[in-house]
């Protein structure tokens, strides 16, 4: 028996051993293929190509796409009005949007808390980021006489990274409140963030679900140039766009503050921007929502209205909507596309603003902003039938 034992116990050191050699085999072989095998590097041109490097993953690229059962891909894409966060320059003492932030401990996320849960739960967020942030600044002699100009420090941009907005775009009268290098900083910071960000000189792509999605972003406001001189820049842009990706989105800094309805020349850009390949068309700047139009099978939102806006603590009218739509592609081809808008108030309270974007739950404040939208839309020749609150 103690020959068994004996014989039974060096058995088992054998074996021991022969473990204790294959896992330093294996751990070693993990260490070696982490060394070997670097971090995707990002990487985006501004005519949105990957550059040189065929192996370069765009921002998003880093799940293989989920397969539909015919083969296709679905993508929802989310999309939001201004984001306008931090201070007003031109007011001396604390602003209405720190006293908030106060409020809520200190915490730069409470402007998304309620919102959060759908922008993860899609796979594009797009918001206007309409400000600047800097650490440091100084009002152009030019700017010095604006009565709005808002500044938030670089930290801000969390309330971006933390809540799932993937894209801002970045063409609209208030990026440059601070002139080139408040532009220059905010650009910076995005891109250090990794968030995409296009402007009129810029296209930013997002890839995913194995989709190449490129963003587009004019403005119409105070420019050198004339609506039509725009559309044929439109044009252009979307033309060569559309030979390098999947699908282009094409956001407008359009109209006049607080109207509810498009101008014909804001129905002529949006309209020609389809007309030249765009599959989505996103308006903002009126702070007022718009109604939307399906042109050729694509869809036009005239005004997305406020977000999260710290301009003003009582604005007349805090109603907004988030805008969402599905595209699914086929060979390279979209085969359908859908929508829903979740009608929301830019604030959580009725009282006032405080700047934390929520859905509505009651249905005379829900079917007040159908009201409004299907209203301001019986002028428009496309204009969609109803506004579907979830998906068809």
């Amino acid at each position: 028996m103690k020959k068994f034992l004996a014989l039974m116990l060096v058995c088992l050191l054998a074996l021991a051993l022969q473990i204790g050699i294959a896992e330093e085999e294996i751990e070693l072989s993990f260490d070696s293929l982490l060394e070997a095998t670097p971090a995707p590097a990002v990487s985006e041109t501004n005519d949105g190509t990957d550059g040189e490097n065929d192996e370069t993953l765009l921002p998003g690229a880093t799940l293989p796409p989920q397969l539909e059962a015919d083969g296709s891909v679905m993508v929802t894409i989310t999309a939001v009005g201004d984001v306008t966060i931090g201070r007003n320059v031109q007011h001396n003492g604390t602003s209405i949007f720190e006293k908030e932030l106060k409020k809520q401990g200190g915490d730069i996320n409470f402007i998304f808390r309620n919102v959060k849960d759908i922008f993860e739960d899609d796979h594009l967020t797009i918001a206007n980021f309409e400000g600047v942030l800097a650490d440091e600044y100084k009002i152009p002699s030019e700017k010095k006489g604006n009565s709005y100009l808002f500044l938030g420090p670089t930290s801000y941009v969390e309330a971006l990274t933390n809540n799932s907005v993937e894209a801002v775009t970045m063409e609209n009268n208030h990026v440059g409140d601070f002139g080139d290098a408040g532009r220059a900083s905010t650009i910076q910071v995005m891109e250090d963030a990794g968030i995409v960000w296009s402007n009129k000189e810029n296209m930013g792509v997002y890839e995913v679900q194995g989709l190449k999605i490129a963003m587009l972003s004019y403005q119409t406001l105070n420019q050198p140039f004339t609506s039509d001189e725009l559309k044929v820049i439109v044009d252009g842009d979307v033309k060569k766009a559309k030979q390098q990706n999947d699908l282009v989105i094409v956001s407008f800094h359009w109209g006049d503050e607080l109207d509810y309805a498009p101008k014909s020349n804001q129905i002529m850009l949006g309209r020609a921007a389809i007309d030249s390949g765009a599959d989505l068309v996103l308006g903002h700047h009126s702070h007022r929502i718009n109604p939307i139009e399906c042109y050729k099978g694509k869809y036009i939102v005239y005004s997305l209205a406020n977000c999260s806006f710290a301009g003003n603590n009582k604005p007349s009218d805090m109603f907004t909507f988030i805008f969402q739509t599905r595209f699914k592609v086929l060979k390279g081809e979209v085969i359908s596309n859908t929508f829903r808008i979740i009608p929301c108030r830019i604030s959580s309270r009725k009282d006032y603003n405080d700047f934390a974007i929520t859905p509505l739950v009651e249905q005379s404040n829900i079917t007040t902003v159908l009201n409004t939208l299907e209203k301001n839309g019986r002028k428009l020749d496309y204009a969609v039938e109803s506004y579907p609150l979830d998906w068809e």
